[in-house]
């Protein structure tokens, strides 16, 4: 896939109550403070010089939420173009994990204020939490709420065994 960008990222679910819940994570920084609705988003980030696409999803969300994913299989929910060029490739997995800690993500630096002349550091997520499905697909970025409907159509076709009612 010559010119063009591409990222890699885990969706972490559970069922909880007998219902669907996904981790997600919250931008760290100061441009995202006080930001919530459809700015959530599945832990993920861009490749390393000669990684696979699946290595580079599970060091991005080891790296994005300070969790080592434990997984026997993974679930492939496929990719979507993020914006043009740019492709997104997610794979899902049955995890927990305790969100009420504070989250140990990676650090990136920016100038701020900005024009300040000051460069200070952030977290690339500042909080991760599980949300229902319903919830997740208000508060996630639009362009990957495809892979909740994918992540949930694959749950329901191996539970009812691709029958439908």
């Amino acid at each position: 896939m010559k010119n063009f960008e591409i990222s890699t990222g885990l969706l972490m679910y559970r069922i909880h109550t007998g219902r669907l819940e996904i981790l997600l994570g919250h931008p760290g920084g100061p441009l995202y403070e006080n930001k919530d609705l459809g700015y959530w988003g599945i832990p993920k980030g861009g490749l390393e010089p000669g990684e696979t696409l699946l290595d580079g999803a599970v060091r991005e969300f080891a790296e994005e939420t300070g969790i080592t994913p434990q997984y026997n299989e993974l679930i492939p929910l496929g990719r979507v173009l993020e914006r043009p060029r740019k492709f997104v490739y997610i794979w899902a997995f049955p995890g927990d994990c305790d969100t009420s800690e504070p989250v140990s993500s990676n650090l990136f630096e920016m100038e701020w204020p900005r024009h300040s002349g000051i460069i200070q550091s952030f977290p690339e997520l500042d909080q991760v939490a599980f949300f229902a499905a319903v919830t997740a697909r208000k508060k996630i970025e639009k362009y990957q709420s495809p892979f909740v409907d994918r992540l949930e159509q694959i749950l329901l076709d191996l539970s009812t065994g691709g029958r439908t009612a």
